[in-house]
């Protein structure tokens, strides 16, 4: 069955170290991102690097736990992973050798599946590789999709810098939406995210989502901003790793549903999302209980 949305990215495991000693999760943001897709009721494909491994076998198993096809660019250095360190709820990450030199190979099924699909996402992938970038740009020509772009740079993942900012750029014209958030913006150009989303305005993307953590989040199209804080659910924050993810996941579901055009309440229906999914633990989408009606939004 071809599914709705390609996801395009990174798959890996999250080696989890804080006071409480050590825990694995399956994850990797393009991972995260098909499976809260698919918990969103799509039918999504992960085009991603997986090993042939025990922890490849997790990540197998994990995708389709969750209904999520994945079509895998074999890896020689083994399945990725990432040892982050915990404070406060704030991640900080380590990366093995897959993770640095992720790569993926568009063959016959990935540009089948992008032909085929409403949807592409790109998140956390290795943009600096110039032969990835140029592979992706080939197959998205034979799509209608729109494409939608996290760029979600890890500094400890990146190679280079300035070919990652190149990658990035190239692909913004075949945008549908692009979200950035403030961190992206500091480490791929030293700025805040406010003269970053005007340039990929400028630049002819229809619809940027900019995020800046506590702040909410914001939606600027050619009919206008809107603007919505973090909802205040009950219960503490206990993980934030999947905050930015379903963020993603769920403007990406609200871009090609019936509502697309009711930004504001696509966004609102984010930020949720992203506030149930903070308080687990791991970055697994969460749908909240309640309607969003019956949250208040703070930090704009």
């Amino acid at each position: 069955m071809n599914a709705e949305i390609v996801v395009i990215g990174d798959a890996l495991i999250d080696e989890l170290r804080d006071e409480h000693g050590v825990r694995e999760f399956v994850g990797g943001a393009a991972l995260n991102v098909a499976v809260g897709l698919s918990r969103l009721g799509h039918a999504v494909a992960l085009i991603a690097m997986v090993g042939d491994d025990a922890d490849g076998d997790r990540v197998r198993t994990y995708l389709s736990t969750f209904g999520v096809t994945l079509i895998a660019t074999p890896s020689r250095l083994g399945t990725a992973r990432a040892v982050s360190e915990r404070r406060d709820g704030e991640p900080t990450y380590v990366f093995n050798s897959a993770s640095r030199n992720r790569s993926i190979v568009f063959g016959d099924a990935e540009r089948e599946a992008i032909a085929a699909a409403r949807g592409v996402v790109v998140s956390c992938m290795a943009l600096d590789d110039a032969a990835q970038v140029a592979g992706l740009s080939a197959a998205l020509r034979g799509s209608g999709a729109r494409l939608f772009i996290d760029p979600n740079p890890r500094a400890g993942m990146m190679r280079d810098l300035a070919a990652f900012i190149s990658g990035f750029e190239a692909l913004v014209p075949r945008a549908y939406l692009v979200k950035i958030g403030d961190d992206d913006t500091e480490l791929l150009y030293e700025s805040t995210v406010e003269p970053v989303r005007g340039w990929l305005r400028e630049r002819g993307v229809p619809v940027v989502v900019s995020t800046r953590g506590r702040g909410g989040a914001r939606v600027d199209t050619d009919s206008g901003v809107v603007e919505c804080g973090i909802a205040a659910m009950p219960g503490p924050v206990i993980d934030t790793m999947g905050a930015g993810d379903s963020v993603l996941s769920a403007m990406v579901s609200w871009a090609l549903g019936s509502d697309a055009d009711d930004w504001a309440a696509g966004l609102q229906r984010a930020m949720d999302i992203a506030a149930a999914t903070v308080r687990h633990e791991g970055a697994l989408l969460q749908i909240p209980a309640q309607p969003g009606e019956n949250y208040d939004h703070i930090g704009t």
